[in-house]
């Protein structure tokens, strides 16, 4: 059973869920950025019920239902308890289930950062969201449309429906189509992709538009927020000197987003949640004995949306 801090919370895990940066952290890939020691528990999403409080808690008391994303280096989830700061949780939206409400904390705080934090998304202008079916995608279409946004997304023949009925006003087909020729003019691309498809979506953008890559390559700006040593910014510089040498020559500015923990912005999402102006998108649910199957069908790529787990 986790101690707790002052300022923390024992959450009982009832549902959590797989997002890809466990599996890349699983495999060692930010290992520069996020230096946890092995064994480490996995696991950034939770939906559970508050246990035990700390002295200086006041935000939250035993039985209250909550949901939350636990801070880099207190990450965690894939386990029945797990002690987690206050600031990094919010009251769990009254209408969702355990399961459609863990699916929520790590995309919906990443979409929250790009689209209103970064990029100040206004009412009229186009956005432009790569793999709108995907866990991250499917919220980033929502809370695009809600900003007032003209949305467009790429996904497969078997997704447009999907991405359609969640707001995207064109869905491009990648199999059949190349969105870079057939996208013009757009304020703000969210990158998801590989390095081809990021240097690909500068020339959709119109001059002083926004490329915002949540997949890299990560920028010195970031290694000075990390407060990473020196040779670390250099090699982060030296990273996305291609891609910010490009947008620099279409006169449009690129950025590389981590997401951060906030129980803050999670409770801005709350009513959207509440309201079903976003709505969770669950393409499978695991129980906990199964967790590496539920790995293995996210590494595989056909996610629709998010692929949770139940812990109860």
């Amino acid at each position: 059973m986790p101690d707790i801090g002052h300022d923390e919370i024992l959450v009982k895990v009832h549902a959590t869920s797989v997002n890809p940066l466990d599996i890349k952290l699983a495999a060692g890939e930010f290992r520069p950025i996020l230096p946890y020691r092995v064994p480490f528990i996995l696991g950034h999403d939770l939906a559970g019920v508050v246990e035990q409080v700390g002295a200086s808690v006041s935000r939250f008391k035993t039985g209250d239902a909550v949901f939350g994303r636990p801070r880099d280096g207190h990450i965690g989830t894939f386990a029945e308890f797990i002690a987690v700061n206050e600031a990094d949780v919010a009251p769990k939206p009254i209408n969702l289930t355990m399961e459609e409400a863990a699916s929520i904390p790590l995309v919906g705080l990443t979409a929250w950062q790009v689209l209103v934090e970064r990029a100040n998304v206004k009412a009229g202008q186009k956005v432009l969201i790569h793999a709108g079916s995907g866990g991250f995608g499917t919220i980033a279409i929502q809370l695009a449309k809600h900003l007032g946004a003209e949305v467009a997304t790429t996904t497969g023949p078997a997704n447009q429906v999907l991405v359609k009925s969640l707001g995207a006003d064109v869905a491009v087909n990648y199999r059949a189509e190349h969105f870079e020729t057939k996208l013009t003019g757009y304020d703000v691309v969210i990158n998801t992709q590989d390095k081809a498809t990021l240097e690909k979506s500068v020339g959709v953008l119109k001059p002083g538009g926004h490329l915002i890559s949540i997949s890299g390559p990560p920028d010195a700006d970031f290694a000075k927020n990390k407060g990473l040593n020196p040779v670390l910014r250099l090699v982060m510089c030296t990273l996305s000197s291609g891609i910010r040498r490009k947008a620099k020559r279409h006169n449009v500015h690129y950025a590389f987003h981590f997401m951060h923990a906030s129980g803050e912005q999670l409770g801005k999402l709350k009513p959207l949640l509440e309201n079903a102006t976003i709505r969770p998108v669950i393409d499978r649910t695991f129980p906990f004995a199964e967790i590496a199957d539920a790995f293995n069908y996210v590494e595989s790529g056909h996610a629709k949306g998010k692929v949770v787990i139940s812990m109860v």
